[in-house]
């Protein structure tokens, strides 16, 4: 286990306050503020804390303020319904007296149904594409230097995209990419970890999506891009240390926001989890 995993497994570690009052801690890596990911983990352990013999299967959040890496989060869990088959739970992050994120979760009691699903895109397997190592040996000296300082950070998800080139040449192509993903170690068999994990990973690429078509990297100093709202639908149970692939599009942008969307599938081709999410995206103004 890598110690970026290590590091990510002590943060999900929520320390319990009160009856539905927990604490979450920030990595220290020089962030000026918290990744929108990490709280939607954290949010999302705080819920699984009080509900018993059920998994999440949607969230629903919004991104409020920047959150602060320096202070912890408090979260706040209000345990709005336990029902026959579904539990409704309303978490609340808080820092410095105020709230920086809301979300609404609903857990599922498994149950048989009738099963369809979308095909997965045909993309070569990950063994086939290089490995993070690989790509920085080859190509970290063409990067520009804040894609360059991005890939050079160890990170607890390993990230293999199936087309590099955007990188390497900034220009406008359909908004769309796929990358493979998992966890640089093993995570054990609670599958309520593996939701919070996914939870945490779903942020990395999703708005950069959007970016793809004017030819951007989501580092561009010109660019002002935020998170402003996060969904995950969980379809199925899965492993977050084996290999997914998540395949990105962004339908739209305009008038300083981005919309993008995602699947995520097994590598055996079983959807496994949706997300969908709202960015600020502003072309930042020009000093006088």
């Amino acid at each position: 286990m890598s110690r970026a995993l290590e590091q990510l497994l002590s943060i999900l570690d929520l320390e319990p306050l009160e009856v539905n009052l927990f604490r979450g801690l920030s990595p220290q890596v020089g962030w000026q503020r918290v990744f929108g990911g990490q709280v939607i983990g954290q949010a999302l352990v705080a819920a699984h804390r009080t509900v018993e013999g059920r998994l999440a299967h949607s969230l629903h959040a919004y991104f409020l303020r920047a959150g602060d890496p320096a202070v912890p989060i408090i979260y706040e869990v209000d345990r709005i319904r336990d029902g026959g088959s579904f539990s409704t739970r309303r978490v609340v992050a808080i820092q410095h007296g105020q709230a920086i994120f809301s979300m609404a979760a609903s857990f599922h009691k498994e149950e048989p149904g009738l099963h369809h699903q979308m095909k997965m895109p045909e993309v070569p397997p990950p063994e086939a594409l290089p490995s993070e190592a690989e790509l920085k040996e080859k190509l970290i000296d063409r990067l520009p230097p804040q894609v360059k300082a991005y890939w050079e950070r160890e990170r607890p998800i390993e990230i293999r995209p199936v087309d590099f080139s955007r990188y390497l040449s900034p220009e406008g192509r359909a908004p769309s990419q796929q990358v493979w993903i998992r966890a640089t170690g093993k995570l054990g068999d609670d599958l309520a970890l593996h939701q919070c994990v996914l939870a945490y990973a779903s942020d990395f690429t999703l708005l950069d999506t959007a970016l793809i078509a004017h030819g951007r990297f989501v580092f561009d100093p010109r660019l002002m891009l935020a998170s402003l709202d996060h969904a995950i639908w969980f379809h199925r149970s899965f492993r977050a240390d084996d290999w997914l692939l998540y395949a990105q599009d962004s339908p739209s942008s305009g008038v300083g926001r981005a919309f993008c969307r995602g699947t995520l599938f097994t590598r055996d081709g079983v959807l496994v989890a949706s997300t969908a999410q709202e960015g600020l995206l502003r072309e930042r103004r020009a000093e006088r």
